[in-house]
C-alpha cells in the first residue's frame, strides 16, 4: 500500500506517536532517512529494543527508553514532511538485515532472511504472485472446493496464471469458517496485521484480534477486488469427482444434480468444516446448536444455559454471554494452558491507524515484528527430550519453563481458591494441545457467581437438561455444543475417487496424509489446501501456511503447462517416504505425548495427522518449486 502524504501538525504528529510501536516506528525512520549516515545513526544508537517475543510489540522498551526513540523519530518524521514527503530510496539487503536484527534484538539466522524478505516486499510486488500466464490449452481449467481463506487465495493465482477456473461453495456467501462461525466472541488468535494475505495487508482493522465480522469483510472485500465472485457457484455442494484417465480430467458432481469437468481439482474445504456433535443418548427439548451452526434466533438472556465443551472456542463463548444469561454452566474434560496477551481484545488505537497509513513500510514491519517472534520459537517448547522427567509433567527443560509460565498466569487470576485452580491448572504438558491466547476473560468469567465450570464430560441428555459423566444432573433452558469439527475425517462428507476407483477416504483410513501435505498418489492433478499435515501450533499463520501450498500448486500447473504434460501425481516412494519423516519428526514432539489425554490432535490410535512438525522456514523452501523427479507424469 502507498502510504497517504503527512498534513499532520507536529501537535498532531507527537500525539499519534504515543499511541504505536516504537520499534516499528524507527524502523520506518531509516526509510524516511536522508541518507546512510542518518539510517546508520539510527541503528547504532544507544537505545534498541532488547528481544523480541510473541505480542510484545515494544521490545521490553522502558517507558523512557521509548520517550527517547519517539523523540528522534518525530524529528525524522517532521524532516520528511518538510521536504514534502519524497519516495523512499530502496534499501540494500545487508541493512534490511540489519534492521531485521535490530527489531528483533538478536541476529536473525540467515536461512531466515530470504523468507523474511518475501514477506516484507519492501518494494511493493508480490513476490508470490502466480508465474506469468502461459499459453493454456483449450479445456484445461480448474475446479476448487470452498471459497474460504485458501479457495479465494487460489482462485486469485489461478486467475493471475490465466487458468480457467469454478469455485464451488456451499455456503451463500465466502469466508469459510469466518462465514459459519458467528458465534458470540468469535475472534482470531493470530494479530490482524499477520493474519491477512502477504499481497492484501490491512491497515483498517479496529482491533489487534479482530472479531469474526471484520474478518469476514476482509476476505469479502479481497474476493471482490479480485473478481473472484463470478467464477463462485454458491449454495452448491460438491457430492464428489471422479477421475477419468481416458480423458484425464476431474468429473464432480454438486448437490444441484450438475457436474463440472476440470483438468485439475483443488480441495480447500480445509480441517475445521464439518461440526462434531458427539452421539449422546437421551434427547434435550429445549434450543440445542452447535457453536459453529449459532442460533441467533434464540434469545439467551435469563436462559439456564450449559455449554458443552471448552476448548478454543467456548474460550470465548463464555465471556460473551456470561452478562446475558441467567446461569452458565461449562462441562470441560479438561482444562487449557493459556498464553498471556493482555491486548487479545484491546482496539488499534488512532495513532497505531495514522503510522500504518502515512509512515512507509510501517506496516510491513509491524507485520515481521509479530511474524517473526513466533516464526518456529515454539518448536523449542514442543521438542521432546527423551531424558526429561516426568515425561507427564513436562516434555522437556524448555517445556517445563513455559509450563511455570503459563501456570504463574493462570494463578495469578485465581488468587486464594484452590477449588477453581484445581479444575482450570492443566495436568499435562505445556503447549500439548492448542495454547489459549488470554488477556484475563476467560477465568474473570468463572469466578462469577452465576456461571460454574464442572470438569466433567456428558453422560446423557433429558429433556430438560443434561446429565454430566459423573452423573450430576445439569438443568437447561438451551444446550451448546461446543465440541470442535470432524479434524480426522478430513474431506468428509466427499467421496474422491482417484485412478482405478480408489476412494480417498478409504486409502487414507484414520491416517490422511499428502506429500507436503498438498499432493496424493493415484490422485492426478488433485491438491489439498490446508490438508493433512499442515495446521500450525507452534507459531506463524495459516494464511502463511496457505500462501505456501498455493505457491506450490501453481508450481505444479506451471509445470505441467511448460512441458505439455496431461497429469501429475507424486511418486509412491517419494509420498511413504515424507510421510514416514513426518511421522518421525511428530513423535519428537509434545503432541503427541502419551501423556495427554482428550488430546484434540490424536486419532485413536495416539498418532497426530492434521499438523505440521516442521519448521516454517523448511516448508517454505520446500513449497517454493516443485521437483518434477518426485512425479508421475502423463
Amino acid at each position: 500500500m502507498t502510504p497517504a502524504p503527512i498534513t499532520s501538525t507536529d501537535a498532531e504528529i507527537r500525539a499519534h506517536l504515543e499511541d504505536v510501536s516504537v520499534p516499528t516506528l524507527i524502523l520506518s525512520c531509516i526509510h524516511l532517512a536522508r541518507d546512510q549516515a542518518e539510517r546508520d545513526r539510527l541503528l547504532d544508537g544507544p537505545v534498541r529494543p532488547g528481544g523480541a517475543m510473541l505480542n510484545e510489540i515494544q521490545g521490553f522498551l522502558t517507558p523512557e527508553d521509548q520517550a527517547v526513540l519517539r523523540g528522534t523519530a518525530y524529528d525524522v518524521i517532521r524532516d520528511w514532511r518538510e521536504r514534502g514527503c519524497p519516495e523512499p530510496e530502496p534499501l540494500d539487503t545487508a541493512t534490511v538485515k540489519r534492521m531485521m536484527d535490530w527489531i528483533i534484538g538478536a541476529p536473525v539466522p540467515d536461512e531466515y532472511v530470504p523468507m523474511m524478505l518475501e514477506e516484507l516486499a519492501l518494494d511493493g510486488t508480490d513476490a508470490k504472485a502466480a508465474p506469468a500466464p502461459r499459453v493454456v490449452p483449450d479445456g484445461f481449467s480448474a475446479v476448487v472446493v470452498g471459497c474460504g481463506m485458501s479457495g479465494i487465495l487460489a482462485a486469485i493465482r489461478l486467475g493471475q496464471a490465466g487458468i480457467p477456473y469454478t469455485v464451488v461453495e456451499k455456503n451463500a456467501g465466502p469466508g469459510g469458517t469466518w462465514f459459519e462461525n458467528t458465534y458470540p466472541g468469535a475472534r482470531v488468535d493470530v494479530g490482524n496485521h499477520f493474519y491477512c494475505y502477504s499481497f492484501e495487508p490491512s491497515d483498517h482493522w479496529t482491533e489487534y484480534f479482530a472479531q469474526q465480522p471484520e474478518i469476514l469483510a476482509y476476505f469479502t472485500g479481497v474476493m471482490e477486488k479480485y473478481d473472484v465472485a463470478r467464477h463462485v457457484r454458491w449454495s452448491t455442494e460438491v457430492i464428489g469427482s471422479t477421475w477419468k484417465e481416458s480423458t484425464q480430467t476431474w468429473h464432480t458432481e454438486l448437490s444441484d444434480g450438475s457436474t463440472l469437468s476440470s483438468t485439475v481439482l483443488v480441495s480447500a474445504v480445509g480441517q475445521l468444516n464439518r461440526p462434531h456433535v458427539p452421539e449422546v443418548p437421551g434427547r434435550f427439548e429445549g434450543p440445542a446448536f452447535h457453536t459453529a451452526r449459532w442460533d441467533h434466533d434464540v434469545d439467551l438472556s435469563g436462559k439456564d444455559v450449559v455449554m458443552i465443551g471448552a476448548g478454543a472456542t467456548g474460550f470465548q463463548v463464555a465471556p460473551a454471554i456470561a452478562d446475558r444469561v441467567g446461569s452458565l454452566t461449562v462441562l470441560q474434560r479438561s482444562a487449557q494452558w493459556m498464553f498471556p496477551n493482555p491486548g487479545y481484545h484491546e482496539p488499534v488505537g488512532e495513532g497505531m491507524r495514522w503510522a500504518l497509513r502515512h509512515l512507509p513500510s510501517y506496516a510491513r514491519w509491524f507485520r515481521f515484528l509479530i511474524f517473526f517472534p513466533g516464526c518456529d520459537a515454539g518448536l523449542a517448547a514442543a521438542r521432546v527430550d527423551p531424558e526429561w522427567e516426568p515425561q507427564e509433567r513436562s516434555v522437556s527443560e524448555i517445556n517445563d519453563l513455559a509450563r511455570m509460565m503459563f501456570s504463574e498466569w493462570i494463578e495469578s487470576q485465581v488468587g486464594d481458591d484452590p477449588e477453581l485452580l484445581a479444575q482450570v491448572l492443566p495436568d499435562y504438558p505445556a503447549t500439548g494441545k492448542r495454547t489459549l491466547q488470554d488477556n484475563g476473560s476467560w477465568l474473570q468469567t468463572l469466578q462469577r457467581d452465576h456461571v460454574e465450570l464442572v470438569r466433567a464430560g456428558v453422560e446423557r441428555l433429558e429433556p430438560d437438561g443434561v446429565v454430566d459423566s459423573a452423573g450430576r444432573h445439569h438443568r437447561a433452558d438451551v444446550v451448546i455444543w461446543s465440541t470442535g469439527f470432524l479434524y480426522h475425517q478430513p474431506l468428509t462428507p466427499l467421496r474422491i475417487t482417484g485412478r482405478g476407483g480408489v476412494d480417498l477416504r478409504e486409502h487414507w483410513g484414520i491416517r490422511p496424509r499428502a506429500y507436503l501435505g498438498v499432493t496424493v498418489p493415484d490422485f492426478p492433478n488433485f491438491f489439498c489446501l490446508y490438508g493433512p499435515g499442515t495446521n500450525l501450533a507452534s507459531g506463524g499463520s495459516i494464511i502463511f501456511a496457505s500462501e505456501c501450498e498455493v505457491t506450490y500448486v501453481m508450481a505444479c500447473l506451471d509445470a505441467l503447462l511448460a512441458g505439455g504434460h496431461g497429469a501429475m501425481s507424486p511418486r509412491r516412494e517419494v509420498y511413504d517416504d515424507y510421510y514416514e519423516r513426518t511421522q518421525a519428526e511428530m513423535r519428537t514432539m509434545v503432541w503427541a505425548s502419551p501423556h495427554i489425554e482428550h488430546n484434540y490432535y490424536a486419532n485413536d490410535d495416539g498418532e497426530v495427522h492434521g499438523l505440521n512438525p516442521w519448521r516454517l522456514v523448511d516448508y517454505w523452501d520446500w513449497t517454493r518449486r516443485v521437483d518434477l523427479a518426485e512425479y508421475d507424469l502423463t
